[in-house]
């Protein structure tokens, strides 16, 4: 509750008064790690000796952890092991939602009087809200389908039709083709956002979950968003091995 003569952060609004996200914004933090709690600790190449260890961080769930039934359990700890092999990540795959909110890139958001278009520099992925009627995703993809409304100066947004091979993070945190993701975006001020998704999905969590962080405006001079057409990175990694031996 605030005090006595505060009054809301101002906050920027589009001409019919509706909260105005526009802008470039980043997440900070080491979510992209793990979205739990999580140490420092060496990474899967010793080669890369500290540039590919993991940083400690403070975890983005609600309570702490995800509550997986125990088939899912051993599916993370799977995918885990296989991280260099599995990770979405590592292929240069779009990140699906949430994890395109947290990655350590930073995304655009651009809003008309009626719908709103995010641009995410990994790997050149973006979603379309759509703010009219709700529209049922025509196929299963990386990014799903986004719908979107307001409650008060809340934006909700529903997402649904992913194509279940996205990860929440480089630790092996799982979604499927049944993940339903309710997304909220607030803004605190002009310069944050304050973002929830709740997630639920009952052929791998025993109940529904919430994770939340805080997204910053980034307000460098000239800043923008730069291109990560990570692709071509990944090329050696995926079809090496069908070269032609010598």
């Amino acid at each position: 509750m605030r005090g006595m003569g505060q009054t809301p952060a101002k906050i920027p609004r589009m001409t019919d008064g509706k909260p105005n996200f526009t802008g470039l914004w980043q997440t900070l933090g080491t979510a992209d790690w793990d979205i739990r709690d999580h140490s420092a600790q060496a990474g899967p190449l010793f080669q890369l000796g500290a540039l590919g260890a993991t940083p400690a961080g403070e975890g983005i769930v609600e309570n702490g952890e995800i509550p997986y039934t125990p088939a899912a359990a051993a599916k993370q700890k799977e995918n885990f092991q296989n991280r260099m092999k599995l990770d979405p990540e590592v292929k240069c795959y779009m990140p699906g939602i949430p994890r395109a909110n947290y990655m350590p890139f930073p995304f655009q958001i651009v809003q008309s009087q009626r719908d709103l278009a995010f641009a995410y520099e990994y790997a050149s992925s973006n979603r379309v809200v759509n703010m009219g009627k709700f529209k049922e995703g025509a196929v299963d993809t990386w990014m799903g389908t986004s719908n979107g409304h307001w409650e008060g100066d809340t934006l909700v947004v529903d997402v649904t039709g992913l194509n279940g091979d996205s990860w929440y993070d480089r630790s092996g945190n799982f979604q499927t083709d049944g993940t339903h993701i309710v997304e909220r975006f607030t803004l605190a001020d002009a310069d944050h956002i304050n973002y929830e998704a709740t997630i639920e999905d009952q052929s791998i969590y025993t109940r529904p979950w919430k994770i939340s962080t805080v997204m910053y405006r980034r307000k460098e001079k000239n800043v923008q968003l730069h291109e990560f057409k990570c692709v071509e990175f990944a090329e050696e990694l995926i079809y090496g091995d069908l070269k032609k031996k010598k």
